[in-house]
């Protein structure tokens, strides 16, 4: 059967029938319908759909997966959990539900408001409004921003505040965001210590009678506090999988099942909100998966951070330029323009100076500026942030020793020290004064919290993870808006950075370069899972990297052209660009061939090898490896990577598979520039090639 016919009898609980959101168009757009009694509303955009009770009160009765016909939730729950002044307040919900394994329809006109709660006081359509400016100065696969959706706020009143609950649903893309935004109204200041913004009574993964059952795995959640990680499980800070207490008829037999939902921060924030000021929570982000397979499941992820952070998909060219004298960045600048690179970035150990305020500094920045720009070519600088130690007075403290020290990584200054508040003036300034269009921001702010109550910026250890979170997402945010494309080691992509590492262990690039190159390509594999190719960087040490000497390096490149070109072609048909780190790009005519030749295949078909992948087989040395760029919308439909690591040609008959792609009975595809050949797919929308790869080399299929 085909995953579009499934998806068709599957889909009972949904108005109409929708295609496959990940091949084509969906026609329902995202909207907001009121029930016929008034007693609820629902938000749906044809993938999902969820409903809330607005009498007695406001909560969530119905979260539904409308491509599987799934329910997502067992039961009512308060729509979130406020802190105030030390007392722990719900806000909505509904009381009297008589079994939390599923939640009956009938069972709705009896439940009641919780007297506890704050009250919802009603609710009005709100549109999809951009989280904060995006200024698209470059390339980009996607470019619409805001997304396109439908938006409710439902708002609720107690005395001496007001609180709005906002959800947005996206047109496309099964996906829904929520946050909230609290107001004092009262005289004096109101105290913020914790919160839960969103709870749900989730269905359970499996029947675990003797220990916990798995969390939940058919709704992936995130938020935009995250950081501390170069991919989203591991940067993840706000969801929690807990138990729930009111699930009593659970198999568990502890009843510690975790299937509630809870997003929230890790500490605090633990904010004063001054009379007449506002407080905006974190927004969490909920992608409800259609299946089991991690394919399907991860090209769900990377369309939600195409739709979430479209800057993402900028993918520039660009050099790591070693010295940062104007001589240097020069040469360097002319290289690229000669060579179709895009982008040079003074790199790490450069001399560049990103704190440095003197005017002669600055002036001499901005004529480099001005003179790559001339040539289309964009400059910027590196900047390490949070891996260095400044002094006790502007360091993170330790909680546990009330001194510096035992930070995420060993020594780090603290954000909202005085330190830290100079710091971000300075980057302003650096890049308003300089016009410079490029940040590499290493060490990134890792989530340290500090113990210390003199530092300007926050209070004290529980609002001090808040405010300095505040601090990097709005220089990230500012730097969005004015077109800064940021390099950051770390997941900030949903404030506005634009790559992370795609996977990366710096001593890795000190070993014999054949083994980098397979390593590279496994980091390739494996990184493109939850990133598109161009979220994430790689490396290319041109020259000597943490060691390695020669037999590590590219220099003199004349003298490695093979090496260097293996480097090119894994990079640039894999969609991924990479830090090609050294003095220069070529040092001879036939080196700049090389590069020319590579830079102009993968801007010749730059939609393609920018779209996201099939994952086909994983290198292993043992035989061939590849990836599949697939892209319904496009005329080359698919671009498939093959290498072959060994010694010797391999002849292999390859399955490639094309449902993604959008074709179903027909492929034309192009081995290695060759006429086209027609091929059937089967029913499974495959096509079997054969191809010969060279030893040690590739072939690219082009599918049409």
């Amino acid at each position: 059967m085909s995953r579009i016919l499934l998806f068709v009898l599957t889909a009972g609980l949904s108005a109409a029938p929708q295609p496959d959101w990940l091949v084509q168009s969906v026609p329902t757009r995202a909207g907001v319908t009121p029930a016929a009694d008034g007693r609820s509303v629902t938000l749906t955009n044809g993938l999902i759909s969820r409903r809330w009770s607005v009498r007695p009160d406001c909560a969530t009765i119905a979260y539904d997966n409308l491509s599987s016909g799934a329910s997502l939730i067992r039961g009512v729950k308060p729509e979130a959990v406020l802190t105030l002044d030390g007392v722990e307040t719900p806000v909505g919900g509904l009381t009297g539900q008589p079994d939390y394994a599923y939640l009956r329809p009938q069972w709705l006109p009896a439940l009641q408001a919780n007297p506890k709660a704050i009250h919802c006081s009603g609710y009005e359509r709100a549109p999809v409004e951009a989280r904060f400016p995006w200024k698209p100065t470059r390339y980009a696969a996607q470019t619409q921003w805001p997304p396109a959706g439908a938006g409710i706020v439902f708002h609720y009143a107690a005395p001496g505040l007001r609180l709005d609950i906002h959800y947005e649903m996206y047109d496309g893309i099964p996906l829904l965001a929520k946050w909230f935004v609290l107001r004092n109204e009262a005289g004096t200041p109101i105290r913020l210590t914790r919160f839960v913004s969103e709870i749900l009574a989730l269905v359970e993964q499996d029947s675990a009678v003797d220990a916990a059952s798995q969390p939940p795995n058919y709704l992936h959640v995130e938020s935009d506090y995250a950081f501390h990680g170069m991919d989203p499980r591991t940067a993840n800070r706000t969801t929690y999988f807990v138990a729930d207490a009111q699930y009593e008829t659970q198999v568990s037999y502890e009843r510690m099942s975790p299937v509630q939902l809870e997003s929230r921060p890790p500490i605090g924030p633990n904010v004063a909100i001054a009379p007449g000021a506002k407080f905006t929570s974190f927004r969490t982000f909920e992608l409800a998966f259609d299946s089991s397979d991690r394919e399907r499941n991860g090209l769900a992820k990377r369309r939600m951070y195409r739709v979430l952070a479209p800057w993402s998909t900028e993918n520039p060219i660009f050099m790591h330029v070693r010295q940062s004298d104007a001589a240097s960045v020069k040469l360097a600048i002319d290289q690229a323009a000669e060579t179709g690179f895009e982008m040079v970035i003074l790199s790490f150990g450069s001399g560049f100076q990103a704190e440095n305020e003197d005017p002669a500094y600055l002036d001499q920045l901005r004529q480099l500026v001005q003179y790559g720009r001339a040539k289309g070519i964009e400059l910027g600088g590196y900047s390490l942030l949070a891996s260095r130690k400044i002094s006790p007075e502007h360091d993170a403290i330790n909680p546990a020793t009330g001194k510096p020290g035992g930070a995420i990584f060993g020594e780090s200054p603290c954000l909202a020290s005085a330190w830290g508040l100079e710091y971000f003036r300075k980057l302003r300034q650096l890049y308003e004064a300089t016009g410079m269009t490029v940040l590499e921001h290493d060490g990134s702010y890792p989530g340290d919290v500090c113990a210390s109550t003199q530092h300007p910026g926050h209070e004290g250890l529980q609002d001090s993870q808040w405010r300095q979170w505040e601090l990097i997402r709005d220089y990230y945010q500012w730097s969005a808006g004015r077109g800064i494309y940021l390099n950051v080691p770390d997941w900030y992509f949903l404030n506005g950075s634009n790559k992370t590492g795609m996977g990366y262990r710096e001593t890795n690039w000190s070993l014999p370069r054949d083994r980098q190159f397979l390593l590279a390509r496994q980091n390739i594999y494996d990184g493109t899972w939850d990133k598109s190719p161009s979220m994430g960087w790689m490396f290319v040490p041109l020259t000597q990297y943490h060691g390695g000497g020669a037999e590590a390096t590219l220099e003199p490149l004349k003298d490695h052209l093979e090496g260097y070109s293996q480097h090119l072609t894994q990079n640039f048909t894999s969609g991924v660009q990479a830090a090609y780190r050294g003095p220069r790009l070529f040092d001879a005519p036939e080196t700049k061939a090389v590069v020319k030749r590579w830079v102009e295949l993968y801007k010749a078909h730059r939609a393609i090898l920018d779209s996201d992948v099939i994952h086909l087989r994983r290198p292993d040395a043992r035989d061939w490896d590849g990836l599949l760029h697939i892209n319904p919308a496009l005329r080359e439909k698919g671009y498939a990577a093959l290498f072959n690591p060994l010694d010797e040609p391999i002849r292999r008959t390859i399955t490639l598979p094309l449902y993604y792609t959008g074709l179903t009975t027909q492929a034309m595809i192009r081995v290695d520039g060759a006429a086209p050949r027609r091929y059937t797919l089967d029913r499974q929308f495959q096509a079997q090639v054969e191809v010969t790869i060279p030893a040690r080399g590739s072939v690219a299929l082009i599918i049409e």
